[in-house]
This record gives structure tokens, sequence and C-alpha cells, in this order.
């Protein structure tokens, strides 16, 4: 027999605490409908009433697989729960569950609220028989609970039976500053189980400030709790919450999880894992964490020649899950570390089989050694190897040749008599026997001039005919820079993520002392691996 877990997933409201997140409606609703289709089992959604992108929010949200939740707080002090306005906007949003969230730390409300600590625990019980008498769920959030436990037990406790009594679904317990450690929050919900608030009424919500929520939100299961609170990408407050990305598959493959418990998250659920999570960063205009767990870009790759040599007879001996089954894939990467293994193993990958002994193998080898000897980083830039590969195996067609560009940066005044700048780039492409020119400025819609590495990249991406669909599927994530030696002789590397709908995402590389000719040698190779995968005619 096998017990329900259920994942309460917050992104919209906590992970919107987060320092520079700030989420459109239109945002929200796009993340919503990723959670839903994942299959957590609660959303919510925000705080009506405290803002009005909330608000819209909730008059926005059409329905929803998962129980949508609306969150705000306890009744204040001197009013009754159905004269409360702030009290009254939450449950105006028409949300099936109501999640409330109340002091349980004495010094808190001491300090923070100024009120009696009977009257606290009149309120927390008044405001949750307020909802259930409305018809909704109740959830009550227990703030500071692991703190409060610690300060006094008694009184946190009190104030679980007052929710528990107004008839709330779920108690979950806070570990609102983040600093209780794993086996100390197991400890504390067994002893709530045993002062009789039953496990399966039971929630947990862990901050990230000591880097274990993910561990504390498990030993919390472990205890008897039965729900889990967090975050998509592990966003929140200060150091973020649990990481919802990275309890879903722990407790779908891992045991002893895999086998007790059931959470809503089917395997196709579990598949987009990878996607999700890229999405969710491509929303916020982030970086993906490249050593993310089961989905970041080096969760799965294999740089070491024992390692890649081990992986071609067993993935197991060094990937603890199958990559495939949260949506990720191994890397193999190539470097100036790389023997014969890697190299064939990577080539697999691509779909490519070269016989043990091809002499090419070595061609290929002894081209990466030399690049990166003066800066090349294939490690971390796959498609730019994968080019280098099909070329020695006669396997890369010729898209388009590039004839010549420029770029030229004019500083000058605008209307208002301030000086700016503008970059302009030419691009001269020739597909098969017709050249095509392309012109492009890098100013944006707000008139400010992205630089001349935009500009040329808009340039090349105008007009290559044939290939233009490819090419507009495509986009820039991430452009990384690096001064791979000092002095007057510098060289320069660039690093080009790029992404399309397909939620691909692919490393290229440049290397030149001009950063110009490195960025435009990177993206030439964004551009050709895209066509290659795509399967574009030559």
């Amino acid at each position: 027999m096998t017990e329900r877990l259920y994942l309460y997933d917050t992104t919209l409201r906590d992970g919107q605490q987060t320092q520079g997140v700030q989420f459109s409606v239109d945002e929200k609703l796009a993340i919503a409908k990723m959670l839903d289709t994942l299959g957590v089992d609660y959303i919510e959604g925000g705080w009506p009433g405290a803002n009005p992108t909330d608000s819209a929010f909730f008059e926005a949200v059409g329905p929803t697989r998962a129980t949508l939740a609306a969150f705000g707080m306890t009744k204040r002090a001197g009013r009754s729960a159905g004269n409360d306005d702030v009290l009254a906007a939450v449950l105006n949003a028409g949300t099936p569950s109501v999640c409330l969230v109340g002091k349980t730390h004495d010094y808190h409300v001491d300090t923070a609220l100024g009120i009696g600590r009977d009257e606290n625990v009149e309120n927390i019980r008044a405001s949750v028989a307020h909802c259930v008498a409305q018809g909704r769920e109740a959830i009550f959030d227990a703030e500071h609970f692991f703190d409060g436990y610690n300060a006094n037990p008694a009184y946190a406790l009190e104030c679980l039976h007052a929710a528990h009594e107004a008839g709330a679904r779920w108690i979950v317990l806070c570990d609102t500053n983040g600093g209780t450690l794993p086996g100390r929050i197991g400890k504390v919900v067994s002893e709530v189980i045993a002062a009789g608030i039953p496990g399966d009424r039971l929630g947990i919500h862990c901050h990230d400030d000591t880097g274990m929520a993910v561990a504390g939100s498990l030993a919390a299961v472990e205890a008897g709790a039965r729900q889990i609170q967090g975050t998509l990408n592990g966003l929140g407050e200060r150091c973020g919450n649990a990481n919802l990305i990275s309890l879903i598959p722990t407790l779908a493959l891992k045991e002893p999880y895999a086998s007790r418990f059931e959470i809503g998250v089917s395997a196709e659920g579990l598949h987009s894992l990878t996607r999700i999570s890229r999405r969710l960063d491509e929303i916020l205009n982030r970086v993906p964490r490249n050593n993310a767990p089961y989905v970041g870009a080096s969760a799965f790759a294999h740089k070491a020649g024992l390692h890649a040599s081990a992986i071609a007879k067993d993935p197991a001996t060094y990937e603890h899950v199958d990559p495939a089954t949260v949506g990720n894939e191994r890397i193999i990467p190539m470097s100036n570390q790389a023997g014969q293994s890697n190299l064939r193993a990577r080539l697999q990958d691509m779909g490519i089989e070269v016989e043990k002994g091809d002499p090419r193998l070595l061609e290929i080898l002894r081209e990466v050694k030399e690049k990166e000897d003066i800066g090349y980083a294939y490690d971390t830039a796959q498609a730019s190897f994968e080019l280098v590969a099909r070329r020695h195996l006669g396997r890369l067609p010729a898209f388009f040749e590039v004839k010549r560009y420029r770029v030229s940066v004019e500083r000058r005044k605008n209307k208002y008599n301030r000086m700016v700048s503008l970059s302009e780039a030419v691009v001269v492409v020739k597909i098969g026997d017709q050249k095509h020119m392309s012109v492009s400025e890098s100013m944006d819609e707000t008139g400010s001039d992205r630089g001349p590495v935009n500009a040329l990249s808009k340039a090349l991406a105008k007009d290559l005919g044939p290939y233009q669909a490819a090419i507009d599927d495509m986009h820039l994530v991430d452009f990384k820079v690096r001064i791979t030696q000092g002095g007057t002789e510098a060289v320069t590397r660039v690093i080009i993520d790029s992404m399309d709908s397909a939620g691909r995402r692919w490393s290229t590389v440049g290397v030149s002392p001009n950063i110009v000719d490195a960025s435009f040698e990177a993206l030439l190779d964004a551009v050709n691996w895209k066509l290659v995968r795509d399967a574009e005619a030559p």
C-alpha cells in the first residue's frame, strides 16, 4: 500500500518574493499552466488584494486540474473574521482553497503583533472557522513554527490545535527563517504528531538558508508529514524555498519514497521537468544553473576519460538515474583531457558511429587539443565541438558562406542633445548562387543601443533565405566573455548559449583577440548547429 503525498507549489506567491523577480499577469498565467501540466496538487496564485497583479491573476485564471489556492493572513486584532477586509479580499478570489498565515512563535506575537497570546490563538481559530463556514478548504501556515517550538513548545502547539479544531485541512509547519536542520525538523514533526495533530493533516514549508530545504522537507515526510510546499527552481525569499524540481524526481525515483508514496506527477510530467525548469528561467531572463540537480546542463556530463569509458559500457556506472526520465540528456564533453573513449561516446550521442581506430578520430582530437591550447573550451561548448567533428568526418553541410561583414559604432547627439551610441552591422552571405546582404542596427524599442554584437546577430539572422524559419526559431539565452590572456596580447573567449522552441539548448565558442570576431564565430556556430539538427537540406 502506498500513501499519497500532496505537492503544494507557491512559486507565484513565495517565489515572487525573490529579489529581482516580479511576474506580470501573463507570466503568472503561463507558469500556472506549466504547473497544472506538471501535476502538482495545489497552485498558490498569490495574495489577492495585496497588489494589482495578484488580484488580476485570480480574475483571469480559468479552471485548473490542480486546486487553486489564495494566500492571506489571519484576521487582524480588534475585528471579527467576517468584518476583516483583508481576509474578505482573500475569500473574494473565489478559490476552492485558502491558505492563511499566522504567528506561532510567542516572540513574534509579543513583538511583531503586539497583542496578547490568547488573542492570537483566537484569531487563528476564528479565521480558519470562518473560511470553513464559507465552504472553503482551509490551510494554516504556522509561521516561524520551528523557532517558536524551540522557544515555547506548549504555545506553538496550542496555535496548531486551534487551527486543527477549527477545521483546517492542512496545518503547515514553516521553517520561515530557514535555519532548522533536517534532523531537528524530523524530530519536531514526530513530536507534533504525538501531540495529536495527524500526519495526514501536516505539511512542511522549508526555506533554503542552510542549503538544506529539500533535505528538511524529506525529513518531515519520513516523520509523517504528507504535504510538501515548495517552488520551481527553488525561488523564494532570501536563499529561496524547497526546490520542487529536485523534490519531485527524488520522491518519484528514489527509495524509500518511490515505493512508499504516490504523487500526482505522472511519468510524462516527470519527463517535462527539464523543459519546465528552463522555461521558468527564460521567463525570468535568468541563466539556468548548469549544475542544478536532475535538470542542469551538466547534471549528466561526464568529462573524465575514465568516466566516459565506463558510461559507454553501462551508464549506471556514473549516473544515479536515467537522464531521459527527467527530460535531460547525457553529455560526454570534449576537452584537452579527452581520449578516444570520450570522443566515440560523444559521436555516438550525435548519432554518428565511427569504428575504433579510425584515423579521423586522432585528427579530431588533435584539433580539439590544439584549439583549447589557444583558448577554446569545448567542454562547455559542445555544439561547436560537434561541428568540428562533423567537418573532419565529412558530415557538415555547407548551408551558407559568409562573404564579409562590417560593424561600426558611432557616438552622436540625439534630439535631446545627449551623446548616445549607435551600432550598425552589415553581413553578406552566399546561399547557393545568390548573395544576401543584411543591414541592422542594435537600437531597441526604448532607443537604447544594445551593442555591436547585438547588431551583428540581428543582421546575420535577418535574411538567410530557405533557412529563415529555423533561424527565427532560435534565440540567445546567455553571452559570456572571458579574457584568457592578460596584457596587450589578450585573447577573448566568447561562449554563447542558444535555445529553440523545442527546448533544446546548445553552447558555442569563439576565440579571437577581437571580441567582435570571437562573438561572430560563436554566432555562426550556433546557427549552423541549429540547421544541422533541424536537418535542413544543404
